[in-house]
């Protein structure tokens, strides 16, 4: 074999290997963006960076995981609405969302045992007289 036949079989090889990365690339189905509404989040990030300084400003952690009951603890006054996001990075079709209306006091229990195993991101946004708070603790259940 000479040189103009074994530089013909690299440059068919190397074609042959970047179709083959391409097929698989574009077979692909289960890919997921971290969030549907990337673009209009990040417009507002900066209320976002006001609502984690005004939570860091608090005197209390507000949101606790006891990762040998599987439960997050939630410290919010009565009176304060906002939503829990359970927020899975690896797959977005296990994300859950929860409307949060506190009526008691004390600590509100939220049992988690039901979620897949794995990282988990808990972001909480609320409202407690009238400011809005946001904090976010990452999780391994």
């Amino acid at each position: 074999m000479d040189w103009g036949k074994g530089i013909l079989l690299t440059i068919f090889g190397f074609v042959a290997f970047i179709m083959t990365l391409v097929v698989i690339s574009v077979r692909q189905d289960d890919i997921h963006l971290v969030t549907e509404n990337y673009y209009e989040k990040e417009i507002k990030y900066q209320e976002q960076i006001e609502r984690e300084k005004s939570a860091v400003g608090l005197d209390r952690e507000v949101v606790m995981f006891d990762a040998s009951s599987k439960t997050i603890y939630l410290d919010l006054p009565v009176g304060a609405k906002g939503s829990l996001q359970l927020f899975r990075p690896s797959d977005a079709r296990l994300d859950q969302e929860l409307p949060l209306d506190i009526t008691t006091e004390g600590k509100t229990a939220i049992p988690v045992e039901k979620l897949k195993s794995g990282y988990w991101r808990v972001q909480l946004t609320w409202t407690e007289n009238g400011l809005e708070y946001y904090e976010e603790k990452k999780i391994t259940i």
